[in-house]
């Protein structure tokens, strides 16, 4: 079976996603720059094709690029193709798509929902591990406190953060002087 991946512009940068005739395989957040994100999805997907999405990819890809730049979709109805991963990340998949936009759970939080909040170390790599980031949007779990805790994606948690800010949530964060820095470049 063929994959096929594109890239496309967000509001935080170049994102990419790739599918098959099956589904969505992978979404990927930017990456310093486009050919950076382009790499990382070669690597992501041995032997994919780089292609023009079909209609249905399209349109979810305007549904991801609306949300990166503030709208409200949920995009819990955007079908994944899931088939390949464990089923406990399934499951934390599931609870980390019914959070909406502009809302936040913990890693406890998910970890009470599966049945024990000891779970919670778990709920973390599985989140880690998760290839659809947007649409499984693992940046809306944060850690004790509603502090941003880690965030495996290029950026950091300064790329939750931003994330978190275009959706109006609520984080416990206060900037280090690295993180002023990088405010003020961004103004600049």
């Amino acid at each position: 079976m063929t994959t096929n991946f594109t890239l496309f512009e967000t509001a935080i940068g170049t994102c990419g996603i790739g599918w098959t005739a099956d589904g969505i395989v992978c979404t990927q957040l930017p990456e310093p720059n486009a050919s950076r994100t382009a790499a990382r999805m070669r690597q992501r997907l041995p032997g994919a094709i780089t292609s023009a999405p079909p209609p249905a990819i399209a349109a979810v890809i305007a549904r991801i690029v609306a949300l990166l730049a503030g709208g409200k979709d949920d995009l819990a109805d955007i079908p994944l193709e899931l088939d390949d991963l464990p089923e406990f990340n399934r499951k934390v998949y599931a609870i980390a798509r019914a959070i909406p936009p502009g809302e936040t759970l913990s890693y406890g939080d998910i970890a009470k929902r599966l049945g024990n909040v000891a779970l919670s170390r778990e709920v973390g790599q599985a989140l880690g591990k998760n290839p659809f980031p947007v649409i499984v949007p693992c940046h809306r779990v944060l850690a004790a406190g509603a502090r941003p805790g880690g965030f495996s994606a290029p950026g950091g948690p300064s790329t939750k953060l931003k994330m978190l800010a275009i959706e109006g949530a609520y984080v416990n964060h206060t900037p280090s002087l690295f993180d002023a820095g990088s405010a003020a470049r961004a103004r600049g």
